[in-house]
């Protein structure tokens, strides 16, 4: 093959509607220009192997795979350590572009990679595009990390269907939602359905997590349906909880966990719904209510869900955008696109943590105008106002109160 100008693309992390999407589009404006395109397969995890696995990529694959789900490209969370990297597939394939497809892991890897292969005097530029369901990297205001938006809108597909069965059974779920260390996805969805309890990790800015507080709140919220004469409903809580939570009170869930080499709960292997629904039911019991709650867990049924309408535009420009920042001799930087789709780089160095290299994850703005209207007027929960008629159900309703709870 003629050893033309080349670019190659990876994958990394966890899959995310309009991954394909990416991919395609960065695709077919390389090859306009005459670029060869290799895909490979398994991300940083394949990259210096001794021998590659790849896909020559042309313009029928990129097209056949535009508005897939999943990843057409095998994907890895494996991060190479700095006496893996090797400059030998980069110089024997004239790869001009590294393409990187992930989150912050993903892009912080490529600047790596990128700074070692300068040094080795192997000049090629990296490109970052921002992947991630829970809409946590730190892209400008009002602008999501791809994927988001149609993980969300398949929650709430998913999410509405399980409120109708709450409300045609007379009964309660406890829901889990993905969410690394934020909680976008799990407000959305929640605020979505009119779920009457939404619990994410934003809200305990004035209080510590823990899980009796998030116990207390589920029954807050079904204790004030109760006066309401409403016997159903679904309190939705981010996974992201979990990451405050020291290991000495995860374990004294009484869920039975396997642990990791360090002895660390492997929170990965359990559904978090089960663990919340367990706690729930205990409280439940202990303050002799009769009322049965079930867990549902989403999250995988999210990742590779074809892309909405909203991400194969977006994911078109972001691919588009690549091959423009791309031609104006840009490197180190992630790929952005405004609600006018206006292209713009993000600088990795821009938003990392100058002392620790690492990029702080964008979190729910709490006081935010979004936030503030769901929190005050859309959800269900005891207020001093109710504690007279909850005295009926609990001992001392002002412990279930949902502003105290949080010290709001």
């Amino acid at each position: 093959m003629e050893n033309k100008p080349s670019i190659v693309i990876l994958c990394g992390g966890g899959p995310a509607p309009g991954i394909n999407t990416v991919i395609s589009a960065v695709s077919k404006s390389f090859l306009k220009d005459g670029y060869r395109v290799i895909g490979l397969h398994e991300g940083y995890k394949n990259l210096f192997a001794a021998e590659q696995k790849t896909v020559d990529i042309d313009f029928n694959y990129a097209d056949s795979i535009f508005n897939v789900g999943g990843s057409s490209l095998k994907m890895s969370r494996y991060k190479p350590k700095n006496q893996e990297f090797c400059p030998d597939f980069f110089v024997k394939n004239n790869i001009k572009l590294l393409v990187t497809i992930g989150g912050d892991d993903t892009a912080s890897t490529a600047n790596r990679i990128s700074k070692y292969l300068s040094e080795n005097n192997v000049k090629i530029q990296n490109i970052h595009v921002p992947k991630t369901i829970d809409n946590d990297l730190p892209l400008p205001e009002g602008i999501s990390t791809f994927g988001y938006q149609s993980a969300k809108a398949e929650g709430v597909h998913i999410g509405n269907a399980i409120y109708e069965d709450a409300r045609t059974s007379a009964q309660w779920f406890v829901m889990s939602a993905m969410g690394r260390s934020a909680g976008h996805l799990t407000f959305g969805i929640g605020s979505g359905c009119h779920y009457p309890m939404i619990i994410i990790p934003e809200m305990f800015n004035k209080t510590e997590i823990s899980l009796d507080k998030i116990v207390r709140l589920v029954i807050s919220s079904i204790v004030k349906r109760a006066i309401l004469d409403i016997p159903y409903g679904v309190a939705i809580i981010s996974e992201g909880v979990f990451h405050t939570l020291s290991d000495d009170e995860i374990a004294a869930t009484g869920i039975s966990f396997t642990y990791d080499a360090h002895g660390h709960p492997e929170l990965g292997t359990v559904s978090k719904a089960h663990v919340f629904n367990v706690l729930v039911q205990k409280k439940l019991a202990e303050l002799n209510l009769d009322i049965k709650t079930r867990p549902v867990e989403l999250g995988y049924e999210l990742r590779c869900v074809a892309p909405k309408a909203f991400d194969l535009m977006y994911c078109n420009l972001l691919g588009i955008g690549v091959k423009i920042l791309f031609d104006q001799g840009i490197t180190g930087s992630m790929v952005t696109a405004d609600v006018n789709g206006n292209i713009k780089g993000l600088h990795l160095k821009d938003i990392e943590d100058p002392k620790t290299g690492k990029i702080e994850p964008r979190l729910v703005n709490i006081n935010g105008g979004k936030a503030q209207i769901i929190y005050k007027h859309a959800l269900h929960y005891i207020t001093p106002s109710d504690y007279e008629a909850a005295k009926k159900y609990l001992p001392s309703p002002e412990e279930y109160d949902f502003n105290k709870i949080l010290n709001w």
